[in-house]
């Protein structure tokens, strides 16, 4: 069978090739990656949600004292199409993450103070998140 006939074919994934960084993962991006940072006052984290819209996910941001985050959303369904401003696609081939509810759970390496943070959700499908670490008091004692 020629490259030229797969595209009309319903029942076979066209070719993907990968190299680089993306040979190292797998053929869809994963929902969920994240990177962590840390400075001397705060923690910045990212978390890949590729294919999901800002504006239609709903994507709530939970961030508890000792460091836990939680992002949820949802993947809202494209019933087989997808749309651009001018045209309807049917779709053939679906590697992004299929619709539905999403949680991703994962604990930044201190603790926080949850109302000192600040999001972002990125038009690359990145949310971006600072959040400042905890304070300790410091007590002084006179000798």
């Amino acid at each position: 069978m020629d490259p030229q006939s797969l595209g009309n074919h319903p029942q076979l994934k066209p070719p993907v090739v990968l190299a680089g960084t993306a040979k190292e993962g797998g053929a869809g991006p994963p929902i969920g990656l994240i990177d962590i940072g840390v400075s001397e006052a705060a923690y910045l984290f990212r978390v890949a949600l590729p294919g999901i819209r800002k504006n239609e996910c709903g994507v709530k941001c939970e961030i508890q004292r000792d460091g836990t985050i939680h992002v949820r959303g949802v993947v809202t369904p494209d019933a087989g199409f997808l749309r651009d401003s001018l045209n309807v696609f049917q779709l053939r081939v679906q590697q992004l993450s299929p619709p539905g509810p999403f949680t991703i759970s994962f604990k930044l390496p201190g603790p926080v103070d949850p109302r000192l943070f600040c999001p972002n959700f990125r038009g690359d499908g990145i949310l971006e998140g600072m959040v400042m670490k905890e304070r300790v008091p410091v007590i002084h004692v006179d000798g």
